[in-house]
């Protein structure tokens, strides 16, 4: 991985499900961990993308998928996807049970017909 001064593998991811969607009461499809601050942010094809809002407004360029069962990273500065990378602290994912797309009671009921 060629941005290894952008993970910080201490710092904790910032809650459970994208901080931004969670402050509006939207919604996400896919969650992002920001590996040099541990910012959830929800993907690209989330109706609000806040992942790459993210990596724009603070150049940190690498995420790592939050999703259970995943492991890969991306990096947007060279758009480039790496299968696995150094081992991130606690929770590497949201917990199992909170559904995708989430969060639970948030979700409109013809979500994929809003998809990006």
């Amino acid at each position: 991985m060629s941005s290894d001064a952008s993970i910080n593998t201490s710092v904790p991811p910032s809650g459970t499900g994208c901080v931004e969607c969670d402050a509006a009461g939207g919604w996400w499809f896919h969650l992002r961990r920001c590996t040099e601050c541990g910012h959830i942010g929800c993907c690209d094809s989330s109706p609000a993308q806040h992942a790459t809002a993210h990596f724009k407004a603070t150049g940190h360029p690498l995420v790592r998928s939050f999703e259970p069962g995943e492991d890969w990273f991306w990096n947007y500065e060279t758009n480039e996807l790496y299968e696995s990378g150094p081992q991130l602290a606690p929770p590497e994912s949201h917990p199992a049970n909170q559904p995708t797309p989430g969060p639970a009671g948030r979700v409109p009921a013809n979500w994929a017909q809003k998809l990006n």
